[in-house]
Order: C-alpha cells, then sequence, then structure tokens
C-alpha cells in the first residue's frame, strides 16, 4: 500500500485519513510509540523545508526513526537507477518518503523498493499538501458539499492537479481561475468532474465571487525558478490581494500551500490578514503525515 497520489484515493480512503488525522492531532500522546522500531527514509531530490521537518518531527514524535537522504548523498548522483535504490533503501527501511520531480519515477520507486512509498511532492502531484489543505479546511466549516473553492494562478502544475481532486471528491464546488496559457490539465478535469462542479475561468474577480475558500501558489515551480522570468508577465491582474479578495464570501479563508512570493502571487496583508488560513495548513502538514505513515504502516 503506497500513498501516491489523490487520483488513485477514493473520497472513503480521504475521509479515513482525515478522521485520523485529527485523532492525531488532539490525542498526541495516545500515538506516541505507534512507529516505535520503525524507520521511515526521506528520499529528497529537490529542497524543502515544510515536507522535510514535518515529516521529521512525525515520525521522531511517534517513537520512530528517520534517515535523510538529498540526492547528491546518494549513488543516484553518479547513475545509478531509481529502481535500484529502492530495491535496497526497501531491505533497510518501514517506508520511504520520496520528493522527487517525475512522477514517472515515484511510480519506478514503488515498483521496486517493497515498502511503501509516500509521495513528498512530484511534478504531478503534492498529495500530502492537498491532504493538510482539507483539514484546514474542515476545522474551518469550509469541506462540505456545496461550498466554494477558487484557485487562482497556474492551474497547470501538482498543486492545483491534487486540490482539484481533493476537493471535488469531498463535494465542494471547484473554481480554477488561470491566464489560458496556464490552463488545468484535462485527465485532471477529467477525473475531477464526476464528483462535482469544476470551472475554468480567465477573470480572476469573475472566478473570486463568492469563494469560500481562495487559494493561490507560486507561479513558478520550486526548484525551477529559471522558468519564473517568462511566467511572470502572464498572471498579470491574479496576484490575490485585498481588492480581489473583497469579490469573495465575507467569511473566506486564504489558503496558500508555501513557500510564498510576497508582492507576487499574494501581497502581505492578505497573507497575514485575519482571514489567512496559511500557518493553520503549515501545522496540519504534520498531522496528516502522521495519519498517513499509521495507515500505511497499519499502526493505527
Amino acid at each position: 500500500m503506497n500513498f501516491l497520489s489523490i487520483r488513485e484515493t477514493s473520497p472513503a480512503a480521504l475521509e479515513d485519513i482525515l478522521n485520523l488525522a485529527q485523532d492525531v492531532k488532539h490525542s498526541r500522546m495516545l500515538h506516541a510509540i505507534s512507529l516505535l522500531g520503525k524507520t521511515v527514509v526521506f528520499l529528497f531530490e529537490r529542497p524543502s523545508t515544510r515536507t522535510r521537518v514535518s515529516f521529521d518531527v512525525a515520525v521522531s514524535q511517534m517513537g520512530g526513526h528517520a534517515v535523510s537522504l538529498d540526492f547528491p548523498q546518494t549513488q543516484l548522483s553518479r547513475g545509478e537507477s531509481i529502481a535500484d535504490t529502492g530495491r535496497v533503501l526497501g531491505r533497510y527501511a518501514d517506508c520511504i518518503v520520496a520528493r522527487l520531480f517525475r512522477q514517472e519515477d515515484l511510480i519506478d520507486l514503488a515498483t521496486c523498493a517493497c515498502v511503501p512509498i509516500v509521495n513528498g511532492l512530484t511534478d504531478e502531484e503534492h498529495p500530502c499538501q492537498a491532504m493538510a489543505d482539507l483539514l484546514t479546511m474542515r476545522e474551518k466549516g469550509k469541506l462540505k458539499s456545496g461550498r466554494r473553492f477558487c484557485f487562482i494562478g497556474d492551474a497547470s502544475r501538482n498543486m492545483a492537479n491534487s486540490l482539484m481532486l481533493a476537493t471535488a471528491k469531498s463535494g465542494m464546488d471547484v473554481t480554477l481561475v488561470c491566464p489560458p496559457s496556464a490552463k488545468p490539465q484535462e485527465r485532471f478535469l477529467k477525473e475531477a468532474r464526476p464528483f462535482a462542479d469544476v470551472k475554468v475561468l480567465h477573470d480572476p474577480a469573475a472566478g473570486v465571487k463568492g469563494a469560500d475558500v481562495v487559494y493561490c501558489d507560486v507561479w513558478a515551480e520550486p526548484g525551477r525558478e529559471n522558468e519564473s522570468a517568462s511566467k511572470l508577465a502572464n498572471f498579470d491582474g491574479f496576484q490575490l490581494n485585498a481588492a480581489l479578495l473583497k469579490h469573495a464570501a465575507e467569511d473566506a479563508i486564504v489558503m496558500h500551500p508555501l513557500p510564498a512570493r510576497r508582492g507576487l502571487e499574494i501581497t502581505s496583508d492578505v497573507m497575514d490578514g485575519p482571514q489567512s488560513a496559511i500557518w493553520d495548513q503549515a501545522e496540519n502538514r504534520m498531522h496528516v503525515q502522521k495519519a498517513i505513515l499509521l495507515k500505511l504502516l497499519q499502526k493505527e
């Protein structure tokens, strides 16, 4: 059993993870030795703050042992295949959290490692972040059928992919607001639409209007900032600022997965304002990841 994507996770499984995450969050000591004797390896091809620290602390607080490996520290940097690395790490560890560029590499790892694999982010999906976002929306009273979720920014990338599916499978109405050059991938739209009403708009004010959750993300992929110069011009008018937020529901919450480029996709007054749930999102990474590890290692 792995946790590779929201695509492969049923609505019932999403609900199970959220329920366990709430239990873990409010009953920390109950799970203090749940991973005793378990080793989790972090295999990271790309930089990380929240994924690395939240998983490390989660494993430690549940009594397990974490081993952190960046690609330059391994033989992957000298040509060893991800499959062979997985075959070896699977002999040592009970679980691997992988943060990679290619989803195909994650699948190869899962095929060869013979232990549970968790997707800590790929170019295609960021399912752990999406689960933390669902938990945050639930805590704020927004994760309900008929509530409106609005993503504004680059709808073609991993965060939009996972959120589109996660919110749709949770019964929310979904609006993706993006420049024509950053439209969502058709295959993700096709998978999300059986679960909910999913719209794609190119007018930020119209897209945000009446939204219960307004979510934005960086416009250039972290680790690939060299793309940003050519992309920034396409997002003129898509900044989440106080003027745009006024079009949302009066009690709407603001979300961002971090890291944020203050003054680009979001302004500091909105990010630090009373409607921001951003720091709750960041904390909830740890709680949902505890739940995911417990599910995968069958130690509920």
